[in-house]
């Protein structure tokens, strides 16, 4: 019998996040992200028909893994500037692996990284604050010059 890894529980950054229940080793593979394979266009739409969080997972080719629909526990990462962990997309799947060695009881993190289209407004930036408490914090789950003030 394998015992569990991880687990998902009340965070203090924001709302349910994923924690490490034992040691896990840097490299490791900890989850896939899954749920629905479907179109931006499609999880935006149910986005705003959707109150509450968005669990959507871009993928290179321009679709996105839809957490919402058919996901599992990994659709609760929440972001940190200075994560432990990453995605490596293969295909159409993507799989959570640790970068960094986490202790038992500790949260698991990825930088979203995040991409917005258009003029990168005050209410924009306001929505993507970034509240991981990091010494490095850039104060933003934007990646990229899109997170700079």
């Amino acid at each position: 019998m394998r015992l569990r890894r991880i687990t998902a529980r009340r965070s203090s950054v924001h709302g349910k996040g994923l924690f490490a229940l034992q040691a896990i080793a840097a490299g490791e593979r900890l989850i896939e992200y899954r749920g629905e394979v479907t179109s931006w266009r499609r999880a935006a739409a149910r986005q705003r028909s959707d109150v509450g969080h968005t669990f959507v997972f871009g993928l290179s080719d321009g679709r996105v893994i839809d957490g919402s629909r058919g996901g599992n526990s990994a659709r609760f990462l929440n972001h940190a500037c200075m994560p432990n962990c990453e995605a490596i997309e293969v295909g159409d799947r993507v799989f959570i692996h640790a970068i960094a060695t986490i202790k038992p009881g500790e949260e698991l993190f990825i930088d979203y990284g995040l991409e917005v289209d258009g003029e990168l407004t005050e209410d924009i930036r306001t929505q993507y604050v970034c509240r991981c408490g990091a010494s490095a914090c850039r104060q933003s789950m934007l990646g990229g010059s899109a997170a700079a003030p």
